[in-house]
């Protein structure tokens, strides 16, 4: 995209819209790599976006936005994911119209890279991004513009948080992004993780600030866990992390 588009493409998501009804929200869910997509959609404008939509099930999303009648403007990641590919490639190509987006600190390609402090605008509603680093460095979060619900990718998950041992992660950095960008949102924010491996669907701010086992501890102590963690290498991570790093702009399966 040249520089002038990319500018204007910027402007477009950075506009601000309140919220006058309840949003549209789906959860789904993708049982192999245990991943939650999200589906948001202004139910006046019909204008929606997808957040983390992996390859396997994005013929499913793009039946359910159809089925809804829903025009998908976004497809999302909250980072380069390594145990999945993301669907916006296909996505893209299943509902003509949607641009593939991502962090401009992941390194990956995409139709529109965002920053921190910048909105997406769907209808009357806009999701500001808030850099998140540590699981990877090109990490987000993604807070509804009246602090409602934040979709916090692998930065937080429920009772647990995204691993640092692999793509630049830190854990030091990773305890400070959810403290402060994270932590600081209202106790009643709800909390919509990218996996969850327990069978839980939604957690709240508050919950995590006091009972998430990882993140009360203090920052040192931290550390030491996440460093002796000692998790297997995640199985598709040599599949998925090239074929991320091209987000949404890989060739569609034929």
């Amino acid at each position: 995209m040249a520089a002038a588009a990319l500018r204007v493409a910027r402007r477009q998501l950075s506009q601000h819209s309140g919220s006058g009804a309840p949003i549209l929200l789906r959860q789904m869910f993708e049982p192999k790599s245990c991943t939650y997509t999200y589906l948001l959609g202004d139910r006046e404008s019909r204008e929606a976006i997808l957040i983390d939509p992996v390859l396997e099930t994005a013929p499913r999303d793009a039946q359910l936005v159809k089925e809804l009648g829903l025009r998908l403007l976004y497809a999302v990641n909250t980072h380069c994911h390594a145990d999945h590919i993301t669907g916006s490639g296909v996505l893209r190509s299943l509902l003509p119209g949607c641009q593939s987006v991502i962090s401009r600190l992941s390194g990956a390609q995409a139709d529109l890279h965002i920053e921190d402090g910048d909105s997406i605008r769907f209808g009357r509603f806009a999701l500001e991004t808030r850099a998140s680093p540590g699981h990877t460095p090109g990490c987000v979060t993604f807070v509804l513009n009246d602090l409602s619900m934040a979709f916090t990718g692998d930065a937080l998950l429920i009772r647990g948080c995204g691993r640092t041992d692999f793509q630049q992660g830190c854990a030091k950095t990773l305890y400070h992004s959810v403290h402060k960008k994270i932590f600081t949102l209202p106790g009643n924010c709800l909390v919509y993780p990218a996996h969850d491996y327990h069978g839980h669907t939604v957690s709240t701010v508050e919950e995590e600030r006091t009972l998430n086992p990882r993140l009360t501890l203090s920052c040192e102590e931290f550390v030491k866990v996440m460093d002796n963690l000692n998790l297997p290498k995640p199985q598709q991570i040599d599949i998925a992390v090239p074929a991320n790093m091209r987000c949404g702009v890989q060739t569609p399966p034929s």
